[in-house]
C-alpha cells in the first residue's frame, strides 16, 4: 500500500472514533431529557406502565460504541501497515 492509501485509512478509523463518540454523548443527552421529561409528571408510574420504552438513546449509546471500536481498529490497522508494511 502506498503512503497516501494508509493516510485515508487512518482518515477513515478517525471518523469512525469522532462518529463514536458523537453518538455516545447523543445518547446520553436524549437518555437525560427523557427522564427529565418524565420526572416532571404526576404520576410518574402510571405513566411509565402505560407507555412503552424508548430504545433511540441505548440504541445511540451502543452504535457510538461499536463505531468508536471499529474506529480504533480501522486506525490501529492502518498505523500497524504504515509500520510494519
Amino acid at each position: 500500500m502506498s503512503g497516501s492509501d494508509l493516510g485515508i485509512v487512518c482518515i477513515i478509523g478517525g471518523i469512525f472514533i469522532l462518529l463514536g463518540i458523537i453518538g455516545i454523548i447523543w445518547g446520553k443527552k436524549e437518555e437525560g431529557s427523557w427522564y427529565n421529561s418524565v420526572s416532571t409528571r404526576t404520576d410518574v408510574r402510571e405513566f411509565l406502565d402505560r407507555a412503552p420504552g424508548r430504545p433511540e438513546p441505548g440504541a445511540l449509546k451502543i452504535g457510538g460504541k461499536i463505531s468508536l471500536a471499529l474506529g480504533i481498529i480501522i486506525l490501529l490497522v492502518g498505523l500497524g501497515f504504515h509500520l510494519w508494511g
